[in-house]
């Protein structure tokens, strides 16, 4: 298992890329999974279905499972929001996982840029960048594997160049919760 995140400000592209990314790595015979972290509070549960009632009940963990899948939904109440290094141990194996946001964990990334967001880069400040994707031109150092936003192709090179093992991955960000 390997994982790469797409790291970028809000309204960079990123959900939009990860949705192009999924199946042209999945043609090229891989398993990929996605990690996404949110900003705010959020509910893939529905007011009035059995599993909410549950959850607001004060269950700690809801498991819903049909034919077609499940989903089990954890409730932190007052605990800390779980670590990135916590998530990617929850994933069933599969051969990339595709981290989407925690931009400030040190997990290797690729950044995605969007010109008309008007926001600052992520690199040089982050180490952790392997390559730079965005809509314009921009001048980077050379050593930077850069790519436009439009060509997924080259975007699913980078993310199975740059991955890195899920221990390897742990480590690193077992690494930058002690420093």
């Amino acid at each position: 298992m390997r994982v790469i995140g797409l790291a970028g400000w809000s309204g960079a592209g990123k959900t939009t890329l990860i949705v192009k990314l999924i199946p042209l790595l999945r043609a090229r015979g891989l398993s990929v999974s996605t990690l996404k972290h949110a900003h705010h509070a959020f509910d893939v549960d529905r007011p009035g279905k059995d599993s909410f009632l549950h959850r607001e009940a004060g269950a700690a963990e809801v498991l819903v499972a049909s034919v077609k899948r499940w989903a089990l939904m954890h409730e932190l109440r007052a605990e800390q929001e779980p670590s990135l290094a916590g998530l990617l141990r929850h994933l069933s194996p599969v051969d990339l996982v595709l981290v989407e946001g925690y931009k400030q964990d040190a997990h290797a990334k690729i950044e995605i840029h969007r010109a008309a967001n008007a926001k600052p880069l992520l690199y040089p400040n982050d180490p952790s960048i392997k390559a730079f994707v965005s809509d314009g031109a921009l001048s980077l150092p050379s050593h930077l594997p850069q790519a436009h936003l439009d060509d997924a192709e080259a975007i699913a090179d980078f993310c199975l160049e740059f991955s890195r093992p899920l221990e390897e991955t742990i480590c690193l960000l077992a690494q930058e919760a002690r420093a």
